[in-house]
C-alpha cells in the first residue's frame, strides 16, 4: 500500500468492480475495503471501459455474466486497452467454467489471479489477492529483460542486401507430390549469421513492410524463373499484411511482376485470419480483383483468430491453412480432428481447398488424409530450404523433398 507524500497516510489501490447484480457488487466492494482496496462499483460494461481507459485501475473483479454482455466481452476489451492490472474472475458457475475463463484471459496477456466461486468469504478473497505478489514476481523478467541479442534492424536488412527467400514445399495429399512452395523470410547477418522472423519482422502496420514485401515478391517470381528452368511449374505462396494488400500501389505492383509465361501457374497471396476479420470488404474487392490476374488469397492460420467460418468464406479465397495448434496431435485429439474435419467439409462445399500447417507426425498426417484434406506442410516432410536446395531435392533426386512421409496409408514415415 502506498502512502500520501502530504499527509503520511495509506494510499489505497484502486478496484473496479463489475457485476450485474448490484447486491454482490455492493457486497465485494465492503470486502475489498477490508482488505485495502478502494473500490468503485460498476453494473454495466460501458462506464466501466470508459473509466478503465482514463484511470486503469490496480484490480478488476468481473463476474462472468453480465446481462448482454459477459467475461470473455470484458477481457478482449481489456487486452485492447493494454490493461496492466489484475483480474479477478468471480462466479455461481462451477469451478471448470472459472478456470477455463481465467485461461482465455491469460491467453489475452492478463495477469488473472485465482478465481472465485460464489457464494465466497472474506478469507477466500484474501486468499486470492495475496497471489497477487506471487503473479508480480513471476512476470518481472519478462518486464526487465533484455531484448534479443539476435534482433536486427529490418530496415538495415534491406539496405545491405542480408535478406534472402526461403522455401517450405507443399504437398499434395492425394498425389503424394510437391505442388507448391511458401516463400519465407530470412536474414543473412554479418555477426548473427541466420536470422529468423521473430528476430527480424517489425510490428503489424510497419511502413516497412512495404519495401519488404515488394523486395520477397520480386524475389520469389524471380526464383519461379529459375524452378520453370528445371520444368518445376509449381505455385507459390507470399505472406502479405492486409495493410499493404490493402494500399493503392499494390495491385499495380502485382500486375507489374507478374510472369508472362503461359505455363506459369498463379499465385498465392497469404493474409493472417486476424487481419481478415478487421477489414473483410475491402479484402474481399480486392480478392475479386487479384483473381483477374490469377492471384489468389489463402487465409493464414485459421482458427487462431476464433472468427465464424462462414464469414471467412464470404473472401472469395483459394485455399484456407489450419493453424498448426489444431494440427498438433489432431489424431489422438477429438476436439482437434473434429475442427479439422468440420474446416475441411464446409471449405470444400464452396470449393476451397484446405492446407494443414505443422505436420511432424505421421499419425496426424493419416488423420489429414483420411478427412480429406488437400494439401500439408511441416518438418515431416521438409524444413524451408533455399531455392537451389529445392531445386536439387526435385530434380537430381526426382522424389518428393528429404524426409518426406513415402507410404503412408501403410503407416511408415520416415523423418
Amino acid at each position: 500500500m502506498q502512502s500520501n507524500s502530504d499527509t503520511g497516510a495509506p494510499t489505497r489501490s484502486y478496484a473496479y468492480v463489475l457485476d450485474d447484480d448490484e447486491r454482490i457488487g455492493t457486497l465485494v466492494c465492503q470486502f475489498l475495503v477490508a482488505c485495502g482496496y478502494q473500490p468503485k462499483q460498476f453494473s454495466t460494461p460501458l462506464p466501466f471501459f470508459t473509466e478503465t481507459k482514463t484511470a486503469s485501475p490496480e484490480l478488476v473483479v468481473l463476474d462472468l455474466a453480465l446481462g448482454e454482455s459477459d467475461a470473455v466481452d470484458v477481457i478482449r476489451h481489456l487486452e485492447i486497452l493494454k490493461f496492466k492490472g489484475n483480474v479477478l474472475l468471480i462466479s455461481g458457475r462451477d469451478q471448470s467454467v472459472l478456470h477455463e475463463i481465467e485461461e482465455i484471459g491469460t491467453a489475452h496477456g492478463l495477469a488473472m489471479l485465482p478465481p472465485l466461486q460464489k457464494p465466497f468469504r472474506l478469507a477466500d478473497l484474501k486468499t486470492s489477492l495475496a497471489a497477487a505478489s506471487d503473479l508480480v514476481a513471476r512476470r518481472k523478467p519478462t518486464l526487465v529483460s533484455a531484448p534479443s541479442q539476435r534482433d536486427v534492424d529490418l530496415a538495415e536488412a534491406l539496405r545491405n542486401n542480408w535478406l534472402e527467400v526461403w522455401y517450405q514445399p507443399k504437398l499434395d495429399l492425394r498425389t503424394r507430390m510437391v505442388c507448391g512452395a511458401e516463400a519465407l523470410l530470412r536474414a543473412r547477418h554479418p555477426v548473427h549469421g541466420l536470422v529468423m522472423p521473430v528476430d527480424l519482422l517489425p510490428p503489424t502496420h510497419d511502413p516497412l513492410y512495404q519495401p519488404l514485401t515488394r523486395f520477397v515478391l520480386r524475389q520469389a517470381l524471380s526464383d519461379w524463373y529459375r524452378f520453370a528452368d528445371q520444368q518445376l511449374f509449381i505455385k507459390l505462396s507470399v505472406n502479405v499484411p492486409v495493410s499493404v494488400l490493402c494500399a493503392p500501389e499494390f495491385i499495380r505492383m502485382v500486375r507489374e511482376m507478374l510472369p508472362s509465361d503461359p505455363k506459369f501457374p498463379g499465385l498465392i497471396i497469404e493474409i493472417t485470419e486476424d487481419e481478415v476479420v478487421r477489414d473483410a470488404d475491402t479484402v474481399r474487392e480486392l480478392a475479386a480483383q487479384l483473381k483477374i490476374y490469377n492471384v489468389w488469397l489463402s487465409i493464414d492460420d485459421f482458427g487462431s483468430a476464433y472468427s465464424s467460418l462462414a464469414r471467412l468464406l464470404e473472401i472469395p479465397c483459394k485455399e484456407l491453412k489450419i493453424d498448426r495448434q489444431f494440427v498438433a496431435n489432431c489424431s489422438v485429439e477429438p476436439l482437434k480432428h473434429a475442427l479439422c474435419q468440420t474446416v475441411v467439409d464446409l471449405a470444400h462445399r464452396v470449393g476451397v481447398s484446405v492446407c494443414a500447417e505443422g505436420i511432424e507426425t505421421a499419425g496426424d498426417l493419416r488423420t489429414l488424409i483420411e478427412i480429406d484434406c488437400d494439401t500439408a506442410q511441416g518438418f515431416l516432410f521438409a524444413k524451408p530450404m533455399k531455392a537451389d536446395v529445392l531445386i536439387d531435392v526435385l530434380v537430381k533426386k526426382r522424389m518428393p523433398p528429404a524426409g518426406m512421409a513415402t507410404d503412408v496409408n501403410r503407416g511408415s514415415a520416415r523423418a
